[in-house]
């Protein structure tokens, strides 16, 4: 991180780099947008209701990739912000899952997890975070490290991983929501307090303000004809209310669910980190000036609300209709503070979502729910009985097994055998597509299908012995309401991929990309340096 004093010298350096940075022309912003659990499909099925000047905005003056997509498995938050913003996949950046076991501490580990920072502001029990974990660079390190430090880069998020990871190892700060006090926190891994224009957001009490609402349909419930029925089974309701239908009392139900932490489950968790978002810009100046500044911006509530209602719910669409809005007043803002002409803005997804297995199989599609403890005992007396008793599985957890290897080097049996057994066992499970070994991932070499989509997810210090990939449909979940993500299939690596303001042209691309693609993308267009372990290529039409 880099530390500065105000001297003369700093004042002479920073207007020579105002002069060498601003030779060859670049945004004077950047904003990336990651929406959180985004089909790229809602882009249209959606647009209806859509105003100009936010999604729609994107689409007419901007560039689209029609066919993008994540290329590793698993589709979860944490490895989506990390190889947007790295340019690479799990196998290289290491944020393998948003949790993963660690053999060497022998417990879970959290993505953002850092225990050696401490909060600052908020509560402590959440301000163990940083970008620490993430092993290659991101596009915001590299602009930093293009500026010697000149450039600010700010991250913003609900999730501490959507604001973390992102933002880089560099960052000027990296800010998301304590559910336990209801305001924004960084951590001492940023900063040692927090900046006055954070401190006097916090003042105004926001979150309150928003959990004092009704959650209502912002246009009429009959106009909502690209979702299913309200109420339906396939929806898991909210503590404290009978039937997961509209109108929702926030107040009311704030108490019976987890007080602050109701606001990231409705769709002002995203107005509330577009207000943090909009303050950040004005209390860090943020591209006011030829130095490119980065702001990271990911919206976290779309996931809260698609997992507890699915993708066909009246509650995901008013969702995204307010998300319209919200992106409106930020693009206003941003019109109005830099120039329409001033900032580059892309928006993308850090996976999409699968849809609710039991509505699927109430429409005779093949689904299921996998309850991956459920077939712990058969796979336990499976393998005491092939290598005789013992506590052969340390941990099961993000569909990966992961051995006892001491136990292994103790008795003196070949990990590879054991690996080779126990994914032809659960091969037999119903549900289970199949199942591969590490050594499969570390011995060979895949350029398609699962077995590639797996290798990019496969980091070898972090990952497991025995990878599950389950049929089209399966979930891994006991709830019969809600849905999920994680997979390699469509539904879960289709996402949208949009670049528009400065510097990008109009129109659209139905070539297949990734969305490793969008930092190399990002680099060529600010003439930087590709983040360290960037695999993916620019977006070739952007620049034709």
């Amino acid at each position: 991180m880099f530390v500065v004093k105000k001297t003369t010298l700093l004042v002479t350096v920073l207007a020579l780099a105002n002069i060498t940075f601003g030779q060859t022309e670049r945004p004077k912003l950047v904003v990336g947008i990651i929406v959180d659990q985004m089909r790229q499909e809602y882009l249209y099925r959606f647009e209806e209701h859509y105003g100009e000047d936010g999604f729609k905005r994107l689409l007419h003056e901007g560039f689209e990739v029609k066919n993008g997509h994540y290329n590793y498995i698993p589709t979860y938050t944490g490895p989506g912000h990390a190889s947007v913003y790295t340019g690479t996949t799990p196998r290289v950046h290491g944020i393998i899952s948003n949790y993963w076991y660690s053999r060497k501490i022998k417990d879970m580990m959290y993505c953002a997890g850092d225990s050696t920072a401490s909060a600052v502001g908020g509560s402590q029990e959440n301000g163990k975070i940083s970008s620490r974990n993430l092993l290659a660079t991101t596009i915001t390190d590299e602009l930093k490290l293009f500026t010697q430090g000149a450039s600010k880069v700010v991250g913003v998020a609900i999730k501490d991983r959507g604001a973390s990871l992102p933002a880089g190892h560099m960052a000027d700060g990296a800010y998301w929501y304590d559910s336990k006090t209801g305001t924004f926190m960084s951590s001492d891994y940023y900063m040692n307090e927090l900046p006055n224009w954070v401190s006097k957001f916090n003042k105004l009490d926001k979150a309150n303000e928003y959990l004092n609402m009704t959650w209502d349909t912002v246009k009429p419930i009959e106009s909502y004809i690209e979702s299913a029925d309200d109420n339906n089974p396939y929806e898991g309701a909210f503590t404290g209310q009978r039937l997961p239908a509209f109108p929702y009392d926030l107040k009311a139900l704030k108490e019976k669910n987890e007080g602050f932490g109701l606001l990231p489950s409705t769709p002002f968790g995203n107005s509330i980190t577009t207000d943090f978002a909009l303050a950040a810009i004005a209390g860090e100046s943020l591209g006011s000036d030829n130095i490119t500044d980065f702001l990271a911006v990911s919206y976290s509530s779309t996931d809260y609300v698609g997992h507890r209602f699915g993708p066909h719910s009246k509650e995901i669409q008013d969702t995204y209709i307010r998300l319209d809005q919200d992106l409106t007043r930020l693009f206003a803002a941003l019109d109005e503070k830099v120039g329409r002409d001033g900032y580059l803005v892309f928006l993308s997804a850090d996976h999409a979502v699968a849809d609710v297995p039991n509505y699927l199989k109430d429409l005779k599609i093949p689904a299921g729910n996998f309850v991956a403890k459920k077939h712990l005992p058969e796979i336990s007396t499976a393998l005491n009985n092939k290598f005789g008793e013992g506590q052969w599985v340390e941990n099961t957890s993000s569909d990966q097994v992961f051995l006892n290897l001491p136990l292994l080097e103790e008795k003196g049996i070949d990990k590879r055998e054991m690996q080779v057994f126990l994914a032809d066992k659960i091969n037999q499970l119903e549900g289970v597509s199949q199942a591969f070994t590490g050594a499969d991932m570390t011995n060979g070499y895949y350029q398609t299908g699962t077995q590639s989509l797996l290798q990019a997810g496969y980091n070898l210090d972090r990952s497991g012995d025995v990878l599950l990939v389950y049929e089209p449909g399966w979930i891994s979940s006991s709830w019969p309401t809600g849905t999920t993500h994680g997979s390699g299939f469509t539904y879960d690596t289709h996402v949208p991929i949009l670049f528009a303001g400065w510097g990008i042209k109009k129109g659209s691309t139905v070539q297949k990309y990734h969305i490793t693609d969008i930092a190399p993308t990002l680099s060529m267009l600010l003439n930087i340096k590709l983040p360290s372990g960037a695999t993916g290529s620019p977006i070739l039409e952007i620049f034709e």
